[in-house]
């Protein structure tokens, strides 16, 4: 689709858990397209569902290596190439799982919650070489992830089948969003317009441009971030 409206793209499969991959993937960017100004790490699993006690420990660690050590190998690729040029953004995609909890989801929950005090810290490291960050939760979009959820034929009573009963609620009260909303936010950030909110924690939901009119309060009192208040 890019190519026939005249850009240009290259597209290269990596597990985003394999450092070496990473490298080897940003270096073939870089020599195909130039240097890389845009990073959206989008990419993440669910974890297993149930009582922290009884799921696998193994599974929820390798959530962690993909939702959060992904995240860290992707930013750790492109970020000497924008502290170079001193410009460049980063969307990392978060979740309200994060900002708030999901019991028997605990896995996939902390891993956020580890992406967007990260994405604070690494907006401040950054704040002077001309690079902004953010982490953008996407709301409840009946793809990707949502989806595999809904298609979950787990027991009712089980706690991946509450999960999955909880997704079609939401849907069902039409608290979902489509994705071109959450694309189009995606692309404000990538743009600039909200750079004056690098490292906050911004909803879907939210209308960009009511916050960049609170932006000043914004980052005075330190909102749209965890912390505890």
């Amino acid at each position: 689709m890019i190519t026939s409206l005249g850009g240009r793209a290259v597209a290269l499969p990596v597990d985003v858990t394999d450092e070496t991959g990473v490298q080897q993937a940003i270096a073939t960017i870089q020599d195909r397209l130039g240097a890389v100004t845009l990073l959206v790490n989008n990419a993440g699993v669910g974890g297993p569902i149930g009582p922290t006690w009884e799921v696998s420990a193994t599974e929820w660690w390798r959530t962690m290596e993909v939702n959060l050590r992904g995240v860290l190998l992707w930013v750790d690729a492109v970020l000497p190439g924008m502290v170079a040029h001193r410009r460049g953004r980063i969307v990392n995609i978060a979740s309200n799982a994060g900002a708030y909890r999901w019991p028997n989801v605990s896995g996939y929950s902390v891993s956020k919650t580890a992406v967007i005090k990260f994405t604070e810290n690494l907006a401040l490291e950054l704040r002077n070489k001309g690079i902004a960050v953010f982490a953008v939760h996407p709301g409840v979009v009946a793809i990707g992830l949502t989806e595999l959820a809904l298609n979950n034929e787990s027991s009712p009573d089980s706690p991946a089948g509450k999960v999955a009963a909880w997704f079609r609620e939401e849907i069902a009260a039409g608290r979902d969003l489509p994705p071109e909303r959450v694309t189009r936010l995606v692309v404000e950030l990538a743009r600039g317009l909200g750079d004056v909110l690098s490292g906050r924690y911004i909803d879907a939901h939210d209308d960009l441009t009511d916050l960049l009119e609170r932006a000043d309060q914004i980052r005075e009192d330190d909102l749209y971030t965890l912390r505890v208040r």
